[in-house]
């Protein structure tokens, strides 16, 4: 089977070899620390305060992103160890035909994450341009900022490895000394008795949903990653661990950077460059947060890509990517539309992708224990993964029940629990027991076929 090569033009949905794998604990690690250390994180802590408190919206932090970093860390594996990007390897599960849906679904979600990324991109270098030269120009920045997410993106996963290392190191920097600055010269006691909201829009439970659906953001494009880890211990270990600092850092400094600005008596605004250059961080602080969304954007309009190539597998990786940035740029100038509906987009995509990936995981870990024949998955020559013409209707059965109950219980009756966990737990238990009793012979058969071979050899 032909590697994924790097270079423009050359990526593509066939598995990665082990002889073509690039990246170690440190580039796992640091990649999904980039990924996350991120302006859209650091607005969402941010929006948490004063609807909650500090200790609340803290908690809410630290335990949907511990909960959250699991079934991203895992399905990560899936993709060390076949080589297949995400969409690719949901064919596994929803069949070959079944599979374009979700990938559909996916580029959709990923367009949409692109084009807010994509704004904040432009509104911080926006903001660098006129704190040195006066000039202001936000459609402008914005459409430079895309122009630069296309061309890193069309130059393959090396693109985006050869970015994030320095990327997360930069990021690193930047936060130890927002936090060093901000409770040297602020009363860190002020945060804990900060009055809150009279009317809150958010709950602990709303809070903590968020910061889980924000790991499931990411769910859809981690094996398009992973899958060039050298070993399957790197891959989880690096992306749980660089997630998880991630997340506790960036949606952490929101938090404070929000308490502390309230408390300041400052404008209250989405954007965390204008807040964090108010309390003097300025010019470097927008900068090096322009280039850590760059980054972000970059990952995500490549996976935007791989999931497109999972449906137009012979198209040249580079023009997909570069209509997909075209759409990107476009949408990106809606501007204030995009932020205002900020919320609902990361609700959205819980409802949309938590079932999808309960049911990954739930079908290699449990049914196919933990074996795919990751070329067969591409080539379909036996037939293995076609279910009924090529469409796992069980797993769309437990689909449609599983993203129904995440949006009546978060849109229509929000649970006092949360949607999040009672929607994979639903999802993942209906597919198991369609498949378990309805599974046919020959499934099975040619699942055992597989891991006799992969033992054998």
């Amino acid at each position: 089977m032909a590697n994924g090569q790097a270079g423009m033009g050359r990526d593509n949905i066939l598995p990665v070899t082990r002889s073509g794998r690039t990246m170690g604990l440190w580039s796992t690690f640091a990649l999904w620390l980039a990924a996350n250390v991120v302006i859209t994180s650091i607005m969402t802590g941010m929006m948490f305060i004063p609807d909650l408190s500090i200790k609340e919206a803290m908690f809410a932090i630290v335990a949907g992103s511990v909960i959250g970093a699991i079934p991203l860390a895992l399905t990560g594996y899936i993709g060390t160890r076949t080589g297949l990007s995400t969409m690719v390897m949901a064919r596994a599960s929803f069949g070959q035909k079944g599979a374009i849906l979700p990938a559909l679904v996916n580029t959709v979600v990923l367009v949409g994450w692109s084009w807010i990324q994509a704004y904040m991109a432009g509104l911080s270098l926006n903001y660098a341009v006129h704190y040195t030269f006066g000039y202001s120009n936000i459609n402008l920045f914005v459409i430079l900022a895309e122009v630069l997410v296309v061309a890193i993106t069309i130059y393959g996963h090396r693109g985006v490895e050869a970015i994030e290392k320095y990327i997360s190191i930069a990021m690193l920097v930047l936060s130890a000394v927002v936090f060093y600055k901000l409770f040297t010269e602020y009363d860190a006691g002020s945060l804990i008795t900060l009055q809150l909201s009279e009317n809150p829009a958010i709950t602990s439970i709303i809070a903590f949903d968020i910061v889980v659906a924000t790991a499931f953001s990411w769910m859809s494009s981690v094996c398009d990653f992973n899958r060039y880890c050298k070993s399957e211990k790197a891959g989880i270990a690096g992306t749980f661990a660089g997630y998880l600092l991630a997340s506790l850092i960036a949606m952490g400094m929101g938090a404070v950077v929000g308490g502390f600005s309230i408390l300041g008596g400052m404008e209250q605004t989405y954007d965390p460059t204008y807040l964090l250059a108010q309390h003097g961080f300025g010019l470097i602080a927008s900068l090096v947060v322009f280039f850590s969304v760059i980054s972000t954007n970059v990952m995500a309009l490549f996976s935007a890509t791989m999931s497109f190539m999972n449906i137009v597998p012979k198209m040249n990786f580079w023009i997909i990517g570069m209509i997909l940035g075209v759409i990107c740029t476009i949408g990106a100038l809606f501007k204030e539309l995009l932020m205002a509906n900020f919320y609902d987009f990361i609700l959205l995509i819980a409802t949309l992708f938590i079932p999808v990936f309960a049911i990954v995981l739930t079908d290699f870990f449990i049914l196919k224990k933990g074996e795919y024949d990751a070329e067969e998955i591409c080539s379909n020559k036996k037939g293995t993964y076609q279910y009924q013409k090529g469409i796992n209707i069980r797993a769309y059965i437990s689909y449609i029940l599983g993203a129904g109950f995440a949006f009546y219980f978060t849109y229509v009756s929000p649970l006092s629990v949360g949607a999040t966990i009672p929607t994979f737990i639903i999802s993942s238990g209906v597919y198991w027991v369609l498949m378990y009793v309805s599974y046919d012979v020959s499934g099975r058969k040619g699942h055992e076929e597989i891991r006799r071979d992969k033992h054998a050899g």
